[in-house]
């Protein structure tokens, strides 16, 4: 791994693993609640990409392919032999270029609330310079929970650990995804993907709506299934963890063990 090495959080052994990806400003704790309505013994891999958290010292770049660099770097050196990217919001990004580059073992792929792979006409230069104050504070960090990442207020002690999160970043990987790796055109990246892939969308998402991903996702990843979580923002695994959990197991259980593509 450039520069050091990622800290990472294994549990279970039953196969295939799921490797996770977190979201601009999570952590490996992002996905703590879904995780824990997994089955026990459901291998899954967190980690804290570059830049952020544990891995807040590892050196820049923090640009979408050292994260995916990294993301690969991480699965070969754990040597997995099966495995299911699972990516959130920018983590679903970079889980797109991975996949794009058909590492061995790579099962499956399931996208929650994703970047997608064509940027929307709409995230003008304008609006990603106001972006990339979003976790300037605590309370800058608030606000974007209250009114723009959340469908409903999250419980105190999950919206603390998000602050925590979004304020334990490099501040040029803090500004790297809003001023740069929002806006890359990967839908190269995204038609080379060959395995079975899962989409989540939440049903009030204001950063990634589903009509978002209809139009600038679906297209590129054909093979795509769609769903939609009712109720739900933008943070799916910590508004919808039970939701997620389902999805992921129906997945592993069924498009993944069959390798169908649909």
């Amino acid at each position: 791994m450039a520069g050091g090495a990622l800290d990472v959080h294994r549990r279970g052994q039953r196969g295939p693993t799921l490797v996770f990806a977190h979201y601009w400003g999570g952590s490996a704790g992002t996905w703590d609640a879904v995780v824990e309505r997994l089955p026990a013994d459901r291998d899954t891999v967190r980690f804290d990409q570059r830049g952020w958290s544990s891995s807040r010292e590892l050196p820049g770049p923090y640009h979408l392919d050292q994260l995916a660099d990294d993301l690969i770097g991480l699965v070969e050196g754990l040597g997995l032999d099966r495995f299911v990217l699972v990516g959130h919001s920018m983590g679903g990004k970079v889980c797109q270029l991975v996949a794009a580059r058909r590492p061995e073992g790579l099962a499956g792929l399931v996208l929650l609330a994703p970047a997608p792979p064509e940027p929307p006409a709409g995230l003008t230069a304008e609006h990603r310079r106001s972006l990339a104050h979003a976790y300037d504070s605590a309370q800058a960090v608030g606000q974007a929970l209250d009114h723009a990442l959340t469908a409903a207020p999250l419980e105190d002690t999950v919206k603390s650990a998000v602050v925590r999160d979004s304020l334990a970043g490099d501040d040029s990987a803090r500004r790297e995804w809003p001023l740069r790796g929002i806006a890359a055109d990967v839908t190269d990246a995204a038609r080379a993907i060959d395995v079975p892939v899962v989409v989540l969308a939440g049903e009030h998402d204001k950063v990634e709506p589903p009509h978002v991903l209809r139009r600038h996702l679906l297209p590129h990843v054909p093979q795509a299934r769609f769903s939609v979580v009712p109720g739900s923002g933008h943070l799916l695994p910590l508004e919808a963890p039970e939701a997620v959990a389902a999805a992921l197991e129906d997945f592993v259980s069924g498009p993944v063990r069959t390798g169908r593509l649909t």
